[in-house]
Formats: C-alpha cells, sequence, structure tokens
C-alpha cells in the first residue's frame, strides 16, 4: 500500500538495501519495511553450498575415465560477490531479477572441472583409479588459490572426487587381470605353502639323517673304544703271559742250575768219599786182617758178633763134628733186633 513493504530473510541470507545508490541496511536474517519505489534489495545466501560435477577425461596414456565429484563452498563476502553478480530481488520482493545465483554454481564447478582435468591428464591409468583422495586434496588446495574465487568473496570449503571408473571394456579388462593377478597370486602361495612343507620335510629327514649319523659315529665310537679296552686287556695279558714265562724261565734256569750245582756236589761228595773208601781199603790192605777184624768187631752188636763167628764155624764146618745150640741163645738173639727196633 503506497509502495510501502515488508521484507524478513532468514539467518543464512545476507541482505542489503540500497537506496539512491548507497547501501543503508544490511545484515544477515533482517526484516524491515522498506520503501519499494526507491529501495533495492539484495539477498546474498551465506549458507554453504554443493555443486556435483561429472567430467569425461583422458589419462596421460590415452585411456577415458568418468570422474564424478562434489564441490562445497560458501560466500564468505556478500558485498563482493553482490558488486560482481547480480543477486537483487524483484520489486514483489519474491525470486531474484537474474540467473546470477544459479550461475555461481557453474562458475564454480568450471574451476574445480578445470584442475581435476589437468590432474588426470598428468596420470595413467592406474594411476588415476587409485588418486581420487590426491586429486580431491590437490583441487581444493588450487581452487582456494584462484583468483575468480577470492574476487568472488567465496570460501571453498571441500572437494570431493566420489567415482573415478573407466569405459565398461576398460573395466572389464582390468577386472580380468586383476582377476588372473589374484589366481596367480593364489596358486603362487599354493606353490609357496607346498615349498615350505618340502622344505619343512627335507629339513626334518636331514635332521633324521643327521641324528641316525651321529648315532652310528657315537657307536663306532664306542666300539672303538671297547676294542681298544680289548686291546689294552690283552697287551696287558700278553704282557703278564711274557712276564710269567720269563719268571718260568728265569726259575727253570735257577732250578737246572740248583741240580747242576746239587750234581755238581754229590758228584764231589762222591769223589771224596771213594778217595776216603779208597785211602781206607789201600790202609787196611797193608793192616794184618785180624787186626781189621779185631778193629771191626770193637764196633759191633752183640748179635753181631755172634753171627761173625757162626760165620768163622761155617768156614771151618769140615773140622768141626757137632754144634749144640740152646734155645735160650737162639731167643736172646731174636730179641735183640726187636728191641733195637723198639729203642728206635
Amino acid at each position: 500500500m503506497f509502495g510501502i513493504r515488508f521484507v524478513k530473510s532468514q539467518p543464512t541470507v545476507h541482505l542489503l538495501q540500497f537506496k539512491g545508490g548507497q547501501v543503508v541496511r544490511e545484515g544477515a536474517g533482517q526484516s524491515f519495511f522498506y520503501y519499494a519505489p526507491a529501495s533495492t534489495l539484495v539477498a546474498v545466501p551465506v549458507a554453504s553450498q554443493d555443486r556435483a560435477f561429472m567430467l569425461e577425461l583422458t589419462t596421460a596414456d590415452f585411456q577415458s575415465i568418468t570422474v564424478q565429484g562434489q564441490v562445497t563452498y560458501r560466500i564468505a563476502d556478500p558485498r563482493r560477490t553482490a558488486a560482481l553478480m547480480d543477486f537483487s530481488l524483484a520489486a514483489s520482493g519474491e525470486g531474484y531479477v537474474s540467473d546470477d545465483p544459479l550461475r555461481l554454481g557453474d562458475r564454480v564447478a568450471m574451476q574445480v572441472e578445470v584442475i581435476v582435468q589437468r590432474s588426470v591428464q598428468a596420470l595413467e591409468l592406474k594411476q588415476a583409479l587409485r588418486a581420487s583422495a590426491t586429486i580431491a586434496r590437490a583441487a581444493q588446495q588450487e581452487l582456494a588459490a584462484q583468483a575468480e574465487i577470492e574476487s568472488l568473496g567465496l570460501e571453498i570449503l571441500g572437494v570431493a572426487i566420489v567415482a573415478v571408473k573407466p569405459t565398461p571394456d576398460i573395466a572389464r579388462a582390468l577386472e580380468a587381470h586383476a582377476r588372473e593377478a589374484n589366481l596367480k597370486a593364489a596358486d603362487d602361495a599354493v606353490y609357496t605353502r607346498r615349498m615350505s612343507a618340502v622344505e619343512n620335510e627335507r629339513a626334518i629327514r636331514q635332521n633324521e639323517l643327521d641324528t641316525e649319523i651321529a648315532v652310528e659315529q657315537k657307536k663306532r665310537q664306542i666300539r672303538e673304544t671297547q676294542m681298544d679296552a680289548k686291546a689294552a686287556v690283552l697287551k696287558r695279558e700278553n704282557l703278564l703271559r711274557d712276564e710269567q714265562m720269563a719268571a718260568d724261565v728265569a726259575l727253570e734256569t735257577q732250578r737246572s742250575e740248583l741240580v747242576d750245582g746239587q750234581a755238581r756236589n754229590a758228584r764231589a761228595l762222591a769223589d771224596a768219599e771213594a778217595h776216603r773208601v779208597a785211602a781206607v781199603v789201600q790202609a787196611l790192605e797193608k793192616a794184618d786182617p785180624r787186626l781189621v777184624q779185631a778193629l771191626a768187631a770193637s764196633s759191633m752188636q752183640p748179635g753181631q758178633l755172634i753171627a761173625q763167628a757162626f760165620g768163622g764155624l761155617a768156614e771151618r764146618a769140615q773140622h768141626i763134628g757137632q754144634l749144640n745150640v740152646s734155645p735160650e741163645l737162639l731167643q736172646s738173639l731174636l730179641a735183640a733186633p726187636a728191641a733195637a727196633r723198639g729203642a728206635v
């Protein structure tokens, strides 16, 4: 009525009122009455905004890939943004009079696309498929340093690369290559496990063989020790036998020497006795027989004297007519040898 209108903005909208080419009122979440024929309202949204993008790019090895991502930004300096782009509201206070609020996201996306394309073109296919985080980080850093972004008063909150995909044919080829690589890795793992089992079995057998060799060497050492001990015993027995034989030989030698000595002594005694007897016989040959008989009779027993007397009678038996011997005499002759034996 009479051109007086009321406007109310959200806290995420920075509202500016221009009157006579000057800003008379501004701020986020403003609400006021204004005279519409003489005022221009500019509403700049300061909340964060997301802008998705999808690019068909070519890698360094001339392979086509699709990069899908999103950039998040906000208007940090509303006055600078309003000075470069038209955020004016319609006279009714509802809706913008131009397409600049929609084109702001396109301008940001275009800058992101240029940076992402430059990053992808420097990578080969396999590198690009694994470099989504690297590309996003580089895009955020370079985008924040762009002069156009600064001049528009924008703040880049983040850049995210959602997906990096090759063409279907290349994807199938890569899947086949990865599948074959995985199968080969599985085969290699099986081969390695079998080789490990073979090596372990070989090590076990080698240990068993080493143990058997050590046991045989120990047995041989024991046999050699026993043989050495037997040889030492035999040697000692031989030495004892030799010593015994030497002792026996020495004993036999001593016995032989003793027998020889006894024989020599017996011969010497026999020679001495023979010499004595010869001397006695020689002396007796010169003596009177009656004297010899008398000397012999001096040491005889009575029985011997009677026997000698009977011998003399027997020599002269032709001259003896009759000889009477009394029983008492015979008895005394027989009793004398028995008494002599009892005395001995």
